[in-house]
């Protein structure tokens, strides 16, 4: 029994090792994304602007009406689902989903020119808060449990 629990030991050992050194690296696809200066933009909303809150979060319908706005407008910088592309960061990232809405409502409304972000000003207000609220939606994916089952042998 001893000998089957060591041999375990060193094949999970051997496996961990294994899966560590195959593992690489992945650089980020948007070349600001590593020193995080894309997302300084956010903490410059100023404050009459984060404190506002988004009109739409009980709204049933903003969810899917985002997520159309998102595909139409957004999701060629920034990937299908906010993953981050050639031209725009990651949306998944933490500094946006745990950013107030009303910074980035602020963030669509006024852009990021030098930044490559556009100007949404001229999307009617409900629509970006549409987009705000798909946005903050895309960091909501369910949590893996803390305390996972073990499987039995």
């Amino acid at each position: 029994m001893k000998a089957c629990v060591a041999a375990l030991s060193v094949m999970i050992t051997f496996l961990g090792v294994s899966l560590a050194f195959g593992r690489q690296e992945k650089e980020p696809r948007y070349k600001y994304q590593k020193d995080g200066l894309v997302y300084a933009e956010i903490a410059k909303a100023p404050e009459k602007a984060r404190a506002k809150r988004n009109p739409m979060d009980k709204d049933p319908d903003a969810l899917a009406a985002g997520a159309n706005l998102f595909e139409q407008h957004c999701s060629e910088c920034h990937g299908d689902i906010g993953e981050g592309g050639k031209k725009g960061p990651s949306l998944l990232a933490p500094e946006v989903q745990n950013a107030e809405p009303g910074a980035i409502f602020w963030i669509l409304t006024n852009g990021v020119v030098r930044r490559g972000m556009p100007v949404w000003s001229k999307l009617p207000e409900p629509q970006r808060w549409q987009l705000v609220r798909y946005i903050k939606s895309l960091g909501g994916l369910p949590a893996k449990p803390e305390n996972p089952p073990v499987p039995t042998p």
